[in-house]
C-alpha cells in the first residue's frame, strides 16, 4: 500500500503504527494506515492478517486523596 518515500514500516514490524494515515474516521474512532493497519482511538489495532492488538495505553497511576487537617 505504501508508495511514498521513505516507505512506512511494514505491518509486521514493531514500529508499524508510525505509518502514515490514509483514511480517518474520527466519528467512528478508527484510522487506516498506509501499511494496512487499522488503529482505534483506544490504541488497539487490527493488523492486515486479521490479528488484533489489544489497547496499549500507558497505565494511569492514581494518587490516593490526602485530606488536609
Amino acid at each position: 500500500m505504501c508508495d511514498h518515500a521513505p516507505a512506512c514500516p511494514p505491518a509486521a514490524s514493531p514500529g508499524h503504527d508510525a505509518a502514515r494515515v490514509v483514511i480517518t474516521h474520527p466519528e467512528q474512532g478508527w484510522s487506516l494506515l498506509c501499511n494496512g493497519v487499522v488503529t482505534f482511538d483506544d490504541t488497539g489495532e487490527l493488523l492486515p492478517d486479521g490479528r488484533a492488538v489489544p489497547p496499549h495505553r500507558p497505565a494511569i497511576r492514581r494518587r490516593s486523596a490526602v485530606l488536609p487537617r
